[in-house]
């Protein structure tokens, strides 16, 4: 029922807008769109600080870069190509202060933002596409918005907000903002199509095709269809999919508006940890043997189909999972901008947003460090020895046989051996987003905007985590059998164990917001801010477990310790209040050099996740930022220094045993973000980008308690954030008599970070080189060389998360490295 009244509700609020739409629209369509709604990329003459960005200004009309009291960072779809990122998240890593893991695949990131006490998932980052976040809640456990965006040819860029006004706007996210736009149709017909071959298996399809319909309407359509083996071949497609998008607008006499819809149908391989060798010092890395570091993974067609007990009876009930669906999305999107501005001084915006959706997981997570088939089949034994309902049924064990589940052959006893987790995940999503804007010149150089938000979404889970396998510590592993001469069997197809949490829930979530923002220049002044009072309610019911023995039989023990949703709920509701505020001033010292303050207290609302885990806290942050930027004679700067103070952020974390572990702590920190770019001759143009971090836990201490030991974490670095990060990119361009040729690199350093709380796992600094080439034939050919990693450095984003402390097992780690060398070349044809 929830979800029918959802459905008519989007239902009637889509009419109502295409009403309005059309009502204003019976006027005549020639009139000049309204100024600020192309969304094709700024030409390269046009210099950066007189761009027009529309994220973070109170109207659609935006602001020039120059009178901007915020730190943003433009990207056109030229420069997300020659970026070469592997997923919409790795883009991020162009952005100052803004530090994404991608070495997990094209889906389940985890993104940080300088200062932020992020440390897993994507929690203050929300994608937006056309200015309407493309699901409500930045992130859920196993989905983040990142895994629902996939880049193509339709989009025409996208803007990265970090702070400041994006407290007010939107969904009021006090992090990062990153607002894609599409491209749309014009009077001129446009189009292409390209082919990419990479190393790994990688095919691509891309196509783009615009124009005009009729007098005043045009459209666009385009997508792309991938497949590719992975990097970290799988021996099945690592991922495999799709996605079409099309855009329909119209042009109006005081404005314009534009629909959308989008269609995502993809699967994406999601990478585990896999083990290392560490010195140490854990500074120095090397490859496990017969586990290449940079290409291996854990995953193999010996373990795709997984058939797993879950249900008590005799037999226990059974489900099915295959690893070739990993974490994909099954996304579909529809939405609209309606953009409206009067002579009287009025200017009306209204963008909203529909997401429906299924983001399922089944994926490899990592426990701990491989250990010998001989250690493993003793600590089973005398785990057995210890089980008295073992020992009464089948007597005392002495020894074990453990066989390949697939040709049966014996194990050496030598051979390395990990427990890896199957973790199934279902997750079925809805949303919808509204935010009007309107605006009112109240006198020269004043604008006064009043906004609303709303959001209503519902997420239904269900869960089993754990279902431990035990096999090779080899790249594409094997699945082991193990049977005790007691007649105990410790693994059924490979399987230790069945589920150490299942879970059903269903969540409904209703946010509404209204602000004022006040933006008013005078002079070389441009003096802004603003007030957002928000309201969230969450409303749900989670499932409660019972640990059972499936069959009732002591000497299976896979499936003796199986939690089971026993059919019993437990309500969750939340409900409360808060507000948020800006204030910034912006100094045009010259007409190429200005700065600027802001001062902001934003919110961050629990999720689902929060309610489920028992921690419903309601984050605060106070910031402070600083920025300048200068352009003249071929060079353009910018620096933004920050303070950060975060309270009442809750943590939860499932360790490798089951258990969890949840608190609620703060964090203060300061640093600074930097971009340069530099043209010393006519063609060739220098860039360097990077951040330097200082932020620490504060309030993370507790004393000894039952099931936990005292811990005091206060002054630790922030957890998997490096201290500093800086990429440097040359770009040579080329003229010649039949086009141009442009040559480019990128070298990227990252200092070091640690993978822990108690910051007892070391990621050691690392760089790495990318490069490429595009040249531009006529007016139709371009050809695309690009590269990564090109000298296959080992760099670590993430060590052991199944754990609190140092994961270092007789010199072996569990971690996630970046990926080996790749390289892509494309053929595009433009119409």
């Amino acid at each position: 029922m929830k979800r029918t009244r959802t459905n008519r509700a989007v239902l009637a609020l889509a009419i109502a807008t295409a009403l309005a739409t059309f009502t204003v629209q019976a006027q005549d369509a020639t009139t000049p769109a309204a100024p600020g709604k192309s969304t094709e990329p700024v030409p390269e003459h046009v210099k950066t600080l007189q761009q027009v960005v529309v994220t973070g200004a109170p109207t659609y009309m935006g602001v020039k870069k120059i009178d901007a009291s915020f730190e943003v960072t433009a990207l056109s779809l030229k420069d997300i190509k020659n970026i070469m990122p592997s997923s919409s998240a790795d883009l991020l890593k162009v952005v100052p202060g803004i530090w994404p893991e991608s070495s997990g695949g094209e889906t389940g990131p985890n993104i940080d933002v300088a200062g932020f006490p992020g440390g897993g998932d994507a929690p203050y980052v929300t994608f937006e596409l056309n200015g309407s976040p493309i699901y409500p809640v930045p992130t859920l456990s196993f989905m983040d918005n990142s895994s629902m965006f996939r880049l193509d040819d339709t989009i025409s860029g996208v803007e990265v907000l970090q702070g400041g006004p994006s407290v007010i706007f939107g969904s009021g996210q006090i992090g990062a903002v990153a607002n894609f736009t599409l491209r749309q149709g014009t009077p001129q017909t446009e189009g292409a199509i390209g082919y990419t071959i990479g190393t790994h298996g990688y095919y691509r399809y891309d196509g783009f095709m615009s124009g005009e319909i009729s007098p005043g309407w045009f459209y666009s359509v385009g997508g792309f269809y991938r497949t590719d083996s992975g990097i970290r071949d799988p021996q099945f497609p690592a991922n495999q999919g799709g996605q079409l998008t099309a855009t329909l607008t119209h042009d109006l006499r005081h404005g314009s508006v534009m629909f959308y819809a989008r269609d995502l149908s993809d699967k994406n391989l999601f990478i585990t940890d896999v083990p290392l060798i560490v010195s140490p010092n854990g500074q120095n890395l090397s490859g496990f043997p017969g586990f290449p570091a940079l290409t291996g993974t854990f995953a193999s067609n010996a373990l795709r189909m997984a058939n797993i007990q879950v249900t008590p009876g005799n037999p226990p009930g059974t489900i099915n999972a295959d690893l070739a669906n990993g974490r994909g999305a099954h996304v579909r999107m529809f939405g609209s901008n309606l953009n409206l501005y009067f002579d009287n001084g009025w200017t009306f915006s209204n963008v909203f947003n529909v997401t429906d959706g299924h983001m399922p997981t089944n994926a490899l997570f990592n426990n701990l460090s491989p250990e010998t088939m001989s250690s493993f089949t003793a600590s089973e034994i005398a785990s057995a020895n210890a089980d008295p309902a073992v020992v009464a049924a089948g007597g005392l064990a002495t020894s074990g046989t453990a066989t390949y589940v697939n040709g049966g052959g014996a194990v050496n006893p030598n051979q390395a051996v990990a427990s890896l987790g199957f973790w199934i995940v279902d997750n079925r999503i809805q949303s919808f987003s509204d935010e009007a804007r309107l605006t009112k010149r109240l006198f020269e150089g004043n604008h006064l905007t009043f906004g609303t938000y709303f959001a209503s979404y519902t997420a239904n889970d269900t869960w089993y985590l754990g279902n431990n396998m035990l096999m090779t510590a080899t790249n594409n592993a094997q699945p082991i059998n193990l049977t005790l001469n007691n007649g105990a069997q410790v693994t059924r197809n490979g399987f230790i164990s069945g589920p150490f949490y299942s879970l059903i829930d269903s969540f409904s979530g209703r946010n509404a917001a209204g602000y004022l923002y006040d933006q008013w220049q005078t002079g070389r002044w441009l003096f802004d801010g603003g007030v957002r009072i928000e309201n969230e309610s969450l409303n749900g019911s989670v499932s409660n477990d019972s640990t059972v023995n499936l069959d009732g039989n002591p000497l299976t023990l896979y499936n003796n310790s199986t939690a089971v949703a026993n059919g019993t709920y437990t309500p969750e509701n939340f409900n409360t209040t808060r507000g948020s505020w800006t204030l910034g001033a912006n100094y045009k010292i010259t007409p190429d050099m200005s700065a600027y303050v802001r001062v902001d207290q934003g919110v961050h609302f629990p999720s689902f996740d929060d309610l489920r885990n028992g921690t419903p806290s309601v984050q605060k942050v106070k910031n402070l930022e600083v920025g300048f930027r200068a352009e003249k004679d071929g060079w353009y700067g910018s620096v933004t220094a920050y303070r950060r103070i975060f309270t009442g952020v809750p943590y939860s974390i499932i360790m490798s045993d089951g258990s969890i572990f949840n608190t609620v702590y703060g964090s203060s920190g300061h640093g600074v973000n930097f971009e340069v770019r530099w043209r010393p001759l006519e063609h060739l143009t220098l860039a360097l980008v990077g951040d330097w971090d200082d932020s620490r836990y504060t309030h993370y201490a507790a004393p000894a308690s039952p099931g936990q030991s005292a811990y005091n974490y206060n002054g630790n670095m922030l957890i998997r954030q490096p201290r500093w990060q800086a990429r440097f990119t040359p770009s040579y361009l080329i003229p010649t008599s039949w086009g141009d040729v442009q040559l480019f690199a990128a070298y990227s350093s990252i200092s070091y970070a640690y993978s822990d709380i108690a910051n007892s796992q070391l990621l050691p600094s690392y760089y790495t080189l990318d490069a490429g080439a595009v040249a531009r034939v006529g007016k139709h050919l371009v050809f695309r060389l690009q590269g990564s990693n090109l000298t296959n450095q080992i760099g670590l984003t993430e060590g052991n998360a199944r754990i609190l402390t140092s994961g270092i097992l007789n010199g072996v780690e569990m971690a996630r490295p970046i990926f080996g060398r790749e390289v892509r070349f494309q053929v595009e044809y433009k119409l």
